[in-house]
């Protein structure tokens, strides 16, 4: 019998099939709520798809995708000002400014899609490509043709089913993901503090004593709206720091997640002298906690090792609540190795609409994609 796998693409998280979260019961970066989200608060030059995969009249498989332009982008990054920021800005302006992800830009991780168990995997991956294309025919005919095409992020075993589909694709790799295991046996940050080795239990103290006059606060929905200005310059301040960025946050991103997400989206505010200096967020997702995006008061964070300060309290809050890890996601690896995150390397598949372009597409995404020398850290004492 041959059954027939169909597809439709969606607009609005509010047009999505009602059964659409028993598909996402792993993953809430695939739910409804999440996609609201997207579609309320998505940067300016994002534009997102919602694709649901039926067998017969079935839904047993779903996809995000985000379409990025640079029209409305005013930078790309400004901390690296050299000859090969500006080769890499211009070749991204001249050949990439129209990227097709499969998949969440704004994470780390497998957050691309869901299918149901026991589906034909090979009918549902030839499927999602065939929307793919048919999304690509749609931006087109708005005038927003694709130049790059990626799917990502994915563990070495995740890729392989992949590529026997996307066969033209280049099979990449960028800064690994940073995973926090949370040993079973913590049940404390003092079960932490202990299992680090004395230089690093020392970096923890000296962190610690620098914080003092700081206070740390989760901020419900109301404060969060009333510092919205402040919280887009930290967050804005930060951003522009990274070394390469293809979007900026709507000011209204945190406002619209806690709304929406309640207390599955955690906002911490780091107040001096009554002033919101810095901020982190959290996101619940099962047994794993994500981090998101932070900001801070460049000139304090320094003073006060503020950005280790929030690595040390996701992972004391992440331990008392009793969840198994914590995703770091990338950028800052070594400060976050140096807290007991490792490295997992994650894998994509890149493809450009140019032919001649396309052959050469590896030489384009070293360009692309900056690169970063970095030392593993292991903070824990050696087990004997």
């Amino acid at each position: 019998m041959n059954t027939t796998y169909s597809f439709q693409i969606y607009k609005s998280a509010s047009l999505l099939p009602l059964e659409w979260n028993s598909l996402a019961t792993k993953n809430i970066f695939l739910t409804r709520e999440y996609l609201e989200v997207l579609e309320k608060s998505s940067p300016v030059n994002m534009i997102c798809h919602f694709i649901g995969i039926f067998k017969s009249e079935k839904l047993v498989g779903i996809a995000l995708t985000q379409f990025l332009f640079t029209e409305k982008l005013e930078s790309f990054g400004e901390r690296d000002q050299c000859l090969k920021t500006s080769v890499r800005n211009f070749a991204f302006k001249k050949f990439a400014s129209h990227v097709l992800f499969i998949g969440n830009n704004m994470l780390t991780g497998q957050n691309a899609f869901s299918f149901v168990e026991n589906v034909n995997q090979s009918k549902i991956i030839k499927t999602l490509h065939k929307a793919i294309n048919e999304l690509k025919k749609e931006l087109k005919s708005i005038g927003k043709k694709v130049h790059i095409t990626s799917i990502k992020d994915f563990t070495e075993s995740e890729i392989e089913p992949l590529k026997a589909e996307f066969k033209n694709n280049f099979t990449f790799s960028t800064q690994p993901n940073m995973i926090f295991e949370i040993n079973k046996k913590w049940k404390s940050e003092q079960d932490y503090i202990d299992a680090l080795s004395k230089k690093y239990r020392d970096q923890y103290k000296r962190a610690r004593k620098k914080m003092d006059g700081i206070e740390k606060r989760k901020m419900p929905l109301e404060e969060i709206i009333k510092h919205e200005n402040v919280i887009y310059d930290l967050y804005s301040h930060v951003a522009k720091n990274a070394p390469f960025n293809t979007f900026f946050l709507a000011k209204n991103h945190f406002s619209t997640f806690k709304e929406i997400m309640k207390e599955n989206f955690l906002f911490y505010g780091y107040f001096l002298d009554g002033k919101l200096i810095g901020f982190n967020t959290l996101i619940k997702n099962g047994t794993v906690m994500d981090t998101y995006f932070l900001g801070y008061d460049e000139s304090i964070q320094r003073e006060k090792m503020l950005y280790l300060n929030m690595l040390y309290d996701m992972i004391a809050y992440s331990i008392n609540q009793g969840f198994t890890e914590i995703v770091f996601a990338r950028t800052a690896l070594e400060i976050k190795s140096s807290v007991g995150a490792k490295p997992l390397k994650m894998y994509g598949l890149i493809t450009h609409t140019n032919a001649l372009i396309n052959k050469n597409i590896g030489k384009l995404f070293d360009y692309l994609e900056p690169k970063t020398d970095w030392k593993e850290r292991n903070p824990y004492k050696e087990i004997s």
